[in-house]
């Protein structure tokens, strides 16, 4: 199915949630990238029927959706907040959502145990979602968002609070979804999640659209951003001084206390191929390597200014 938003804008009083946006997905995977706050909640909600435009027109086939319940039996969706009855079990909470989606008792046994198969919740299906962990929640909210099969997928956030086992198989399964000729959106806040998923996404701060496509080409404009990068280790001062000897490396904070080094890079997927065999060379033992500018916020920062 194609979406299609024309003009779209949402304000609340003198807050602009949404502004002026036009696009088209189709299907396959489509992925959904801004920092929080940057009005990707609001356009999902907008897209699922729950919230009403101020302005603008969208469509799915043609079709308007605010209002459309017909169009939204279509339509599934894993909201990022968490709005569960805890004292059901999680498969007692994907049956109820099949019945009020109106398949009768049968059916709706049969679409439950498919969907929970799916995410890999069978030997928790029977627990209270009350115990359940974060990564156990997030499963269960994606069941009952696939378990009708809908034609349209809309997942906020879906990753968030999963152990890295559980990130890995809901990936796959949002890629496979994709490749079924379901239209799946993903928004995330993270880089290298959308990445794993999509090449195809659409960039978002402030609510509005600062770019949209390939997300190679969209990549070049983010590589223009220097990048932080923290690491910890032993040998401080000798990987500071091999470091300061290539081009792409701006500047280097240096905390011997910490052991730890902040390096400033224009080119960070280099970086981040010759880091272990330079360590390995200099016999420096590399604890820990974290980047503050992953979760975008300082990126879109450059990318507005």
């Amino acid at each position: 199915m194609t979406i299609e938003v024309k003009n779209l804008s949402k304000w609340y009083g003198q807050v602009i949630g949404v502004n002026n946006l036009t696009f088209t997905l189709e299907p396959g995977v489509t992925g959904f990238l801004g920092p929080n706050g940057a009005g990707k909640t609001t356009l999902l909600r907008l897209l699922t029927g729950q919230l009403r435009s101020s302005k603008g027109t969208l469509a799915i086939n043609g079709k308007r959706i605010w209002a459309n319940h017909k169009v939204m039996q279509h339509v599934g969706y894993c909201p990022e907040a968490d709005a569960f009855w805890a004292f059901l079990t999680g498969r007692e909470f994907v049956y109820s959502h099949m019945r009020m989606h109106g398949f009768g008792n049968e059916e709706a046994v049969r679409l439950t145990k498919n969907a929970i198969e799916m995410v890999k919740m069978t030997d928790a299906k029977d627990k209270k979602i009350g115990g359940y962990s974060k990564g156990m929640r997030q499963r269960i909210k994606l069941a009952q968002a696939i378990a009708h099969d809908p034609d349209v997928l809309f997942l906020d956030e879906p990753l968030n609070g999963m152990d890295p086992l559980g990130r890995r198989d809901t990936i796959e399964l949002v890629k496979n979804l994709g490749d079924q000729g379901k239209t799946v959106v993903v928004s995330s806040h993270i880089l290298h999640e959308v990445e794993e998923m999509t090449d195809s996404i659409l960039l978002i701060n402030h609510g509005r659209l600062l770019a949209e496509g390939n997300i190679y080409e969209i990549r070049k404009l983010i590589d223009t951003h220097p990048l932080q990068v923290t690491i910890e280790c032993d040998r401080v001062n000798i990987l500071t001084a091999r470091l300061l000897e290539f081009e792409d490396v701006q500047s280097i904070h240096f905390n011997r206390e910490k052991g730890q080094i902040t390096v400033e890079t224009i080119q960070p997927d280099d970086f981040h191929m010759r880091l272990p065999e330079l360590a390995q060379k200099l016999n420096v033992t590399i604890h820990s390597l974290w980047s503050p500018d992953e979760n975008l916020e300082a990126i879109f920062d450059y990318l507005v200014r």
